[in-house]
């Protein structure tokens, strides 16, 4: 049965992918030029396209009254960076079943991914009920005893309950209220469900772009956001991937259970390849798609070239970030390998807790103070602005408080007094301000600094790394090592000139390949170069996020006794 694209796209579901189309009718059905995104081609009538992918381009924004599009409502077209912060408002269409949901709404492993909805009437399953109007989080999708499950949690006398609903399950579901404010970014890559719109109300917006100019006439706080789709298809007639907006003017017909897939061009993301066996490398492969950035090795990976995918693998970088608090701060990932040499620079602790944990066995901690505490016992030290202390270890101690002797937490310091030293014990609980004082002058590697003091530490470039044509780390006023990470990336040549290979990460590069069945010529393994690759700030934040989900939070600061 015949749709419209925009139709079809809004009703399909990525675990489908790919769909085989067959174009039916529309304005393009005489063999008319199309051109998108620099991607020139003809979408004739019975022309066949396999679609590979397709994700958010853009929004339309209309004004909602009454939860629905007003009548007198302009539609104006916002990008995705459009200033602003929006809440949403909860969806009062309810989903059918558990099944509707994982098929409609995304779910995945960051804080945006875990969605909440509540059933009308209680669930009684094996050995627990859940009740009508109980808030569910979705957590994950996975298989549970050779049924697909959706791992749930929800939270009773602040403690959370754990279970899984299976995609059969069927109800009256509907969506949660969100106090969580997004951008239009968030919003449009986690938060519109397919088949439907969403309604958000403006939070507060940046008065940048002339955004008053942008949003529709009469515009009260309140939108409906309706998402436009950039597809990706492969054509029998072109080696190259076309990206076609889903709300072009034709219509198409689903034609992937009598078509043969496998004629088509088999275009692969690096994450695909970086799933295949050990034993399938090395191999040779035609860039379909090459990924976006003008520095090396990317300008040397452009569309149509042949290359040789040596191996894939992972290695430790750094994710560092510059010092400086204005928002045009910039964040690297750096790899081992990196030849240049660092100094230290003095790290900032925001109370003694902080000292605590970055005191190290390699030296004396060595700190100013730059905000005065007054102690409320005796048996404790106060601090004015100026004094310095040398750091030594936590320990437990006895105060009086209310005429009754207690045990608290304190930071043994010695105090560095004009000609002499004095024990102290600073209160754990103490919000202060200290500054490190750096006596040590010695030049490190990066490999050093990783092996022998606590992350997060400050440094500068004091040698410049003579291996790179444009060292850019060399330029910043400071870096924080915020912490070390397990990157993975692919070993890849060009198929020309193979003598050099570069790492390529996985997961933060654009690109999509066609394997060809070209034997790899047996040569000395390649020289391979590294790079300091800078990231945007939406890739840090995931770097981060995805990180520790690994690791344990660090225990609070002790509170100050009451």
């Amino acid at each position: 049965m015949a749709s419209t694209l925009e139709k079809f796209i809004h009703s399909l579901d990525l675990r489908a992918l790919p769909r085989v189309l067959q174009i039916q009718s529309g304005i393009y059905c005489q063999g008319s030029v199309y051109e998108m995104f620099g991607n020139e081609c003809s979408l004739s009538t019975g022309e066949v396209i396999k679609v590979i992918g397709f994700k958010i381009n853009k929004l339309i924004a209309s004004i909602c009254e009454n939860n629905e599009v007003s009548q007198f409502s302009d539609k104006v077209e916002l990008p995705l960076n459009f200033p602003g912060l929006y809440k949403l408002v909860a969806d009062k269409t309810p989903y059918t079943s558990i099944e509707e949901i994982v098929r409609k709404v995304s779910i995945g492993p960051t804080r945006f991914g875990h969605p909440c909805f509540y059933s009308a009437k209680d669930i009684k399953l094996a050995n627990f009920t859940i009740k009508h109007d109980e808030q569910i989080t979705f957590n994950s999708v996975e298989e549970v005893h050779g049924m697909m499950a959706v791992n749930c949690v929800v939270v009773r006398n602040n403690q959370p309950h754990s279970f899984t609903l299976p995609l059969s399950q069927e109800g009256e579901f509907y969506e949660c209220e969100d106090d969580q404010i997004y951008t239009l970014k968030e919003i449009a890559e986690w938060k519109i469900p397919k088949c439907r719109n969403r309604i958000v109300k403006l939070a507060n917006t940046l008065l940048m772009w002339e955004s008053s100019n942008r949003l529709p006439e009469n515009f009260n706080g309140c939108l409906i956001l309706m998402p436009i789709y950039k597809v990706q298809a492969v054509m029998k007639s072109r080696k190259d991937i076309i990206h076609i907006l889903s709300d072009l003017d034709v219509e198409v017909k689903d034609v992937t259970d009598c078509y043969d897939i496998s004629s088509f061009l088999q275009p692969l993301s690096l994450e695909d390849i970086f799933e295949r066996t050990s034993k399938e490398f090395p191999m040779v492969a035609e860039i379909v798609e090459g990924p976006s950035g003008s520095q090396k090795p990317y300008n040397l990976l452009s569309t149509g070239k042949e290359i040789v995918i040596h191996k894939k693998d992972q290695a430790a970088r750094v994710l560092a970030s510059e010092m400086r608090s204005d928002p045009s701060k910039r964040h690297y990932l750096i790899p081992m390998s990196y030849k240049g040499k660092f100094k230290r620079r003095p790290r900032e602790f925001p109370t003694a807790y902080d000292l605590e944990i970055a005191k190290s066995e390699k030296e004396h901690l060595h700190v100013v103070a730059t905000k005065a505490f007054t102690s409320p016992h005796k048996e404790l030290c106060s601090v004015s602005v100026g004094d310095q202390f040398l750091v030594q270890q936590c320990q437990t101690s006895e105060v009086l408080y209310e005429g009754r002797k207690k045990l608290i937490d304190a930071l043994a310091c010695e105090q560095i007094l004009s000609d002499s030293y004095k024990n102290v014990l600073l209160p754990m609980y103490m919000e202060g301000g200290f500054v490190e004082v750096i006596h040590d002058k010695k030049q490190y590697h990066l490999s050093e600094i990783c092996k022998e003091f606590h992350l997060p530490f400050n440094v500068k470039v004091s040698v410049r790394d003579l291996s790179i044509e444009k060292d850019v780390l060399a330029a910043a006023p400071g870096l924080q090592f915020e912490e070390e990470i397990t990157d993975s990336y692919l070993l890849i040549s060009s198929a020309s000139s193979p003598e050099e290979s570069w790492e390529i990460p996985v997961y933060r590069s654009d690109m999509l390949v066609h394997l060809l069945s070209k034997d790899v010529q047996t040569v000395v393994p390649p020289v391979t170069r590294t790079m300091v690759e800078e990231i945007s700030k939406e890739e840090y934040y995931m770097l981060r996020r995805y990180e520790n989900l690994t690791l344990h939070p660090p225990p609070r600061p002790p509170k100050k006794p009451t």
